[in-house]
């Protein structure tokens, strides 16, 4: 059973001379080297659960200017209305579960975890009933009608990957706050890989077309999910934290639920502060140009989120192991640490962001004047806001 990531030299400032007195200073290198240790394989996983929904959007792309806009508005459109959501509804385990390993309740995890699945259950039912009425909504809100009957076609085929995707943002702080970060990336580059043979043959070997990538994407993250789920069940590791399912779950719903949805309203409104742009650019003039412009720019900054994502789940777990633990001063410690890696980190995205942007541009893009475009310097501006 892996332990909570902790530092005994948190607090200590054992560098010789005053040079090394004054690095101390500025950042603890100790805490600074586990937490980064920890960021790079939970950016790694959630980039490359990231673009299996963006490699669809790629393959739909290559379809046509307007199945390019259509896929990209309606990525964006699950986007804000349900995948962040989930994403924050899984915020409440941060809490929860890293408090509980830090405390050594480790039997409360498995509890926590299934509270958590059944609320995310319970709001994919409402979120896919939301989706099936894609097109009147993008319509309502001045999107292109065309554009939003195509967007509409996309987004009922991803309908089954909302569910799986709610449970694996759960399985995934469940195995974070337990320190168990490497099985991540391996769980999560599998499936990437055959997203790629999925979506190439639906979309250029059968007759599904657009609707193929799609479905695509949901049946890749239902992969994931259940890869990560056996993994969860069988391994010996997990003895003391899963002890199968239990009725007393249900019990936790509640208290799960008042952690869950602020986690889910401050995801939710981070993410909505981009992807406004997008519905944004459907008013523009040539809605099938602009929608996707806008769209690829704020992917690219989705990408550059991933970064300061697994930096701020080392600091959760950090955090809520140590306060579990009863060492408060630690945690006020991690927490400090990660903020000084946040805005070195920050300095580094802004610097590299346009040449990143250029390059995933020509991947999404099939059209000259799409590429040229893309590699507008207004583009590059705004994708350098994160």
């Amino acid at each position: 059973m892996a332990g909570p990531l902790n530092v005994d030299s948190a607090n200590g400032y054992s560098a010789e001379g005053s040079n090394g007195r004054c690095w101390k200073k500025v950042v603890d290198f100790a805490e600074a080297k586990v937490q980064i240790l920890f960021a790079v394989p939970m950016v790694l996983c959630n980039v490359f659960y990231f673009s299996i929904t963006l490699i669809s959007v790629m393959f739909a792309g290559h379809l046509g200017d307007v199945e390019l806009a259509a896929s990209t508005l309606a990525n964006s459109w699950a986007t804000v209305s349900g995948f962040a959501f989930m994403t924050g509804l899984s915020g409440a385990l941060e809490t929860l579960c890293g408090q509980g390993f830090g405390a050594k309740m480790y039997n409360m995890l498995g509890i926590y975890l299934q509270a958590s699945c059944i609320i995310s259950f319970f709001f994919s039912i409402i979120i896919s009933i939301m989706w099936v009425f894609t097109e009147p909504i993008l319509v309502f809100l001045h999107q292109d009608p065309e554009i939003s009957r195509i967007a509409a076609l996309y987004m009922k085929h991803l309908i089954p990957g909302l569910f799986a995707y709610g449970f694996l943002q759960n399985i995934l702080i469940f195995l974070q706050t337990q320190s168990i970060v490497i099985p991540l990336v391996v769980f999560s580059i599998i499936p990437l890989g055959i997203h790629f043979g999925i979506v190439y043959s639906l979309v250029n070997k059968t007759s599904l077309g657009f609707k193929g990538a799609a479905m695509a994407a949901s049946i890749s993250i239902w992969i994931s999910f259940l890869s990560l789920a056996m993994y969860v069940i069988f391994a010996n590791r997990f003895k003391n934290t899963w002890k199968g399912w239990s009725f007393e779950s249900f019990d936790y719903i509640i208290r799960n639920s008042k952690l869950a949805l602020p986690s889910a309203a401050m995801v939710c409104l981070e993410f909505w502060a981009f992807e406004i742009l997008v519905f944004l650019a459907g008013l523009m003039p040539n809605p099938e140009i602009t929608t996707s412009l806008v769209a690829i720019c704020v992917n690219t900054v989705d990408i550059a989120d991933m970064i300061t994502y697994g930096l701020s789940a080392a600091a959760s777990t950090r955090v809520s192991n140590e306060l579990g633990a009863g060492n408060p001063n630690r945690a006020k410690h991690a927490a400090t640490v990660t903020l000084k890696l946040s805005i070195l980190v920050s300095l580094v995205v802004v610097l590299t962001d346009d040449a990143i942007t250029c390059r995933l541009n020509c991947h999404l893009c099939h059209t000259k004047h799409l590429i040229r475009g893309c590699k507008g310097k207004w583009l590059a501006k705004l994708s350098s806001v994160s």
